[in-house]
């Protein structure tokens, strides 16, 4: 058997914390915060950014964010990082308020345009179907 000793006191909190299974990429992320190198709390959270927010690899290919581990989506994002703040509050001793107040330091995704609903032309019966390009409701729903 291990001693008590033998984890740290703020990984055990972030196994209370995150104890559900489906809560264990949660608990991966708080325990890296209680982790992080940095000597304060300013440098812990700047950590936690740096881990849950990803930039591009290439310039101007947002898709290759994901190339450098990103948790992915932003709700992703935003729940390692709240993971990982929240690992850096046990580590340094922060009231539970205070870290549930603290938020990345990335830009809020703007949500997507709205799509024009403009009708779609009635396609023309004079032309052939065989000269007309396929269109999604010809190809199968299944593979070969």
């Amino acid at each position: 058997m291990f001693p008590k000793d033998w984890t740290q006191p703020c990984g055990n909190c972030c196994t209370k914390k995150y104890a559900g299974v489906f809560l264990i990429p949660w608990r991966i992320f708080c325990k890296k915060g209680c982790s992080a190198d940095g000597d304060t709390w300013a440098e812990c959270v700047e950590a936690c950014n740096e881990l849950c927010y990803k930039d591009p690899v290439l310039k101007d290919r947002q898709w290759t964010s994901f190339i450098d581990r990103s948790p992915g989506d932003d709700n992703y994002s935003l729940e390692c990082f709240h993971a990982c703040v929240a690992g850096c509050g046990f580590k340094f001793g922060i009231s539970p308020e205070k870290v549930d107040q603290v938020q990345p330091n990335r830009p809020i995704p703007l949500p997507p345009p709205p799509s024009p609903s403009s009708p779609s032309p009635m396609p023309d019966k004079s032309t052939s179907t065989l000269d007309a390009e396929p269109t999604c409701d010809d190809l199968p729903g299944t593979s070969a």
